[in-house]
């Protein structure tokens, strides 16, 4: 299949600290990647940079075969993003901010008003439609972020941490939305919650100290665990993030 997300050895330093170190990686339409790390492993760096947020020292992204950075604004519009901590206008009613992220993505009249009832529906904001974002818990915030990223029905689309304080139920919806729209897209997904893995992901990309480790599908990278060890996906990424990096090359930045 071809990729619709594609990274060929990017990297970025921020003046003596190596984020990261050379990853390549690729995601076709009908595929989620799991993209897993632990803390200042490179995994938001690489997702900003991927969606052409912020711009690598070296290497190449690709969304539909378009250079983000020789074409960004056709790249993007093939994209969907949904930041870690995704920044959103506290002022503004979540009618309204769709309404707005709408006409940035170029929609207008009745095709704008289905795509937010239908990014809404997905996303369960019914009950909170004509209410201030500022008022919002943590978890209908983050239902926002996701319905903002999914509206245009993007070829593309990267979350990052996109069940953060959600409630078991909320995330179930969250999963399954993924999977839905995995059927026209590519989906990359970051995490720190490993149970989510098995359920949304068909492949898993690990890194540590800005450079992948493993890549495989979450069974397969189970397996790979010490000697007398149970098999799992949690031991796994324990060993493979702590034993599996190449020889460093000096500091690393949080990420």
């Amino acid at each position: 299949m071809d990729a619709l997300l594609r990274l060929e050895d990017v990297r970025k330093s921020f003046g003596t600290i190596t984020a990261v170190d050379g990853i390549s990686l690729s995601v076709a339409r009908g595929e989620v990647l799991g993209f897993l790390g632990p803390n200042g492993a490179g995994k938001s760096t690489t997702m900003k940079m991927a969606s052409g947020f912020l711009r690598p020292d070296g290497g190449r992204v690709e969304i539909c075969g378009i250079d983000v950075w020789a074409r960004p604004v056709e790249a993007k519009r093939r994209l969907g993003y949904l930041p870690e901590g995704a920044p959103l206008y506290d002022e503004m009613t979540v009618r309204g901010f769709l309404k707005f992220c709408g006409a940035v993505r170029g929609l207008f009249g009745p095709g704008l008003k289905r795509a937010m009832e239908e990014a809404a529906e997905r996303t369960h904001l019914a009950p909170v439609w004509g209410q201030s974002i500022g008022t919002l818990s943590k978890g209908f915030r983050r239902r926002v972020g996701l319905a903002q990223a999914i509206m245009h029905k993007p070829d593309v689309l990267i979350l990052d941490e996109p069940t953060d304080g959600l409630d078991p139920n909320q995330k179930q919806v969250v999963r399954s939305l993924i999977r839905d729209m995995a059927k026209d897209s590519a989906i990359i997904v970051s995490t720190h919650i490993l149970e989510e893995v098995p359920a949304v992901c068909d492949r898993v990309v690990i890194i540590a100290q800005g450079r992948v480790v493993a890549e495989g599908a979450a069974e397969e990278i189970a397996a790979r665990v010490p000697k007398g060890e149970e098999p799992s996906l949690e031991a796994a990424f324990r060993h493979l993030t702590t034993t599996g990096v190449p020889g460093d090359k000096g500091g690393r930045a949080a990420a």
